[in-house]
């Protein structure tokens, strides 16, 4: 399955040598997130972002895409959502690192809502192991399968609002709890007064995030 991308070359003119996937929220598509490149290029010059399409179109809206459908809110079904949007994204990055000969090592995710939910899912699940992952208002899907011996310990920085009404924020703990008992190392934390977005601060502290683990 071909992803409709949406590309933001490395600020310094050369070629590539780490990549940022940024994986949207229900509803949205690629554009909707990158924009975040202008943000993060400074830190990042010799980085590549690029931002599909989900695969599917959004059934809740009469435009957008979506990872998977969120018709049922619950554990079974997102869980069964994910692992079926997994195979098609886990291609997509396949197909992303041999397209701009990247490492695995520098390539990191950086998922909004559904899309974070995404990234918490099939970043730590990748192999070889991948640089990080940045998570916005998501929530973590699978955490009873993190123990497993197959399951990569990589860098989590997680940011979530404290009135987030779509994502809510003990979704956050929840995430946090899991990741850490199970030897994750996990950084970020909880914005005040911060709705189902991306803020300034958020934005300051992926691009911080995104530098340490992909330099």
């Amino acid at each position: 399955m071909t992803l409709k991308t949406y590309t933001h070359s490395p600020k310094s003119g050369k070629a590539p040598a780490s990549m940022v996937i940024l994986l949207h929220g229900l509803g949205a598509n690629g554009a909707d997130l990158i924009g975040l490149a202008r943000y993060w290029e400074h830190a990042l010059p010799d980085t590549i972002f690029v931002s599909p399409d989900a695969p599917f179109p959004c059934d809740m809206a009469p435009v957008g895409f979506q990872w998977f459908s969120l018709q049922e809110w619950t554990p079974e079904s997102i869980l069964k959502g994910v692992e079926e949007a997994a195979p098609v994204l886990n291609a997509y990055i396949d197909d992303m690192l041999k397209q701009y000969n990247i490492a695995p090592d520098k390539l990191a995710l950086a998922g909004f809502s559904q899309g974070a939910m995404m990234s918490l899912y099939v970043g730590p699940r990748r192999m070889p192991k991948i640089a990080g992952v940045l998570g916005y208002s998501g929530a973590l899907v699978g955490a009873e399968s993190l123990g497993g011996d197959k399951i990569q310990k990589i860098p989590v920085h997680l940011v979530h609002g404290d009135v987030d009404m779509v994502v809510p924020l003990t979704a956050y703990h929840m995430a946090k709890q899991a990741l850490e008992s199970n030897g994750f190392e996990v950084g970020g934390g909880i914005t005040r007064g911060l709705s189902h977005s991306i803020d300034e601060d958020g934005i300051e502290a992926g691009a911080a995030f995104l530098h340490r683990v992909l330099s």
